[in-house]
């Protein structure tokens, strides 16, 4: 186990993610000053005030989604979630790191202007990596909820062949789905072949609709449009993974009476504590590196 003795770190916002990784982070020594976050125990020091979080904190964890648009926290716990704002972040000592899952333009401006330095956790392979496992396990517990069918048997399409989609392909091949990846890298489409799975380029994803039961898109970009929609009939189920706005269109999909729902944060929501103990196995590691004490 890593030590974090010494090292103070703020944790503000969030889910029960939050919640886990507090409690790890405390176990492991560090003093953990936390803003809504309901986590308690030796080392763990609630907070009222985003200011008195702050207060001598070598490091800064967000939440995994970071900031909505209008520069306030997400949480889950929080009824008026405060605003991140540079006056609070200059409250932490220079480049200092700023932790957060994903990070929009206006948080990215505003921890660099700050003389701070993000980490996307992300971005980081080990945590993109074993963030699919729940993520994928969620997509197909959603199918699962939805479809009339069993897995077993069904016509799967996965659009996009990153660490998520990989995850779920898999996933859906040991459960005996008849599997697609459709995708635009040749290397990604040799990879998902070698492993089993059938395998079409995306820019030939009118030649493959023939009726799939669920299609699970992971494409951060305009892929399931108007004209795919109106080849599928209303009993596709459309399972959206992709980062909002999603790659569906979502209007179309409602007039055509498709199933379309956009899905993203599956691991917070389905497996909170796996996605805690996933942050607190990077983020000491992460830690130890960036904070000069």
């Amino acid at each position: 186990m890593y030590n974090l003795r010494d090292f103070t770190v703020a944790i503000m916002g969030g889910d029960a993610r939050e919640v886990t990784l507090a409690g790890k982070l405390a176990a492991a020594g560090a003093t953990v000053k936390t803003l809504g976050v309901p986590a308690g125990g030796g080392g763990i020091i609630s907070c009222l005030q985003p200011e008195e979080c702050l207060a001598g904190a070598h490091a800064l964890i967000l939440p995994v989604p970071g900031v909505k648009e209008n520069m306030r926290l997400h949480s889950l716990y929080l009824g008026d979630p405060p605003k991140i704002t540079g006056e609070l972040l200059s409250i932490l000592p220079p480049r200092a790191p700023v932790l957060v899952g994903m990070a929009r333009e206006p948080l990215r401006r505003l921890v660099e202007v700050s003389g701070l330095r993000l980490v996307e956790l992300m971005q980081v392979d080990e945590v993109a990596v074993l963030n699919s496992i729940p993520s994928a396990e969620g997509a197909v517990q959603m199918a699962m909820e939805k479809m009339p069918v069993t897995i077993h048997g069904c016509i799967a399409l996965v659009l996009g062949f990153g660490r998520t989609a990989q995850t779920l392909a898999q996933l859906l091949l040991a459960m005996h789905a008849g599997t697609t990846v459709a995708a635009r890298d040749p290397a990604q489409l040799a990879r998902a072949e070698a492993m089993g799975l059938r395998t079409v380029y995306i820019s030939e994803l009118m030649n493959c609709l023939q009726q799939p039961d669920v299609i699970f898109n992971t494409v951060p970009a305009p892929v399931i449009t108007e004209n795919v929609l109106s080849r599928l009939t209303p009993s596709t189920l459309i399972i959206d993974l992709a980062s909002a706005p999603g790659g569906t269109d979502f209007a179309t999909a409602r007039k055509l009476g498709i199933d379309a729902v956009l899905a993203p944060g599956l691991p917070g929501k389905v497996a909170p504590r796996s996605a805690g103990l996933l942050l607190a196995r990077v983020i000491p590691r992460i830690l130890l590196q960036m904070v000069n004490r």
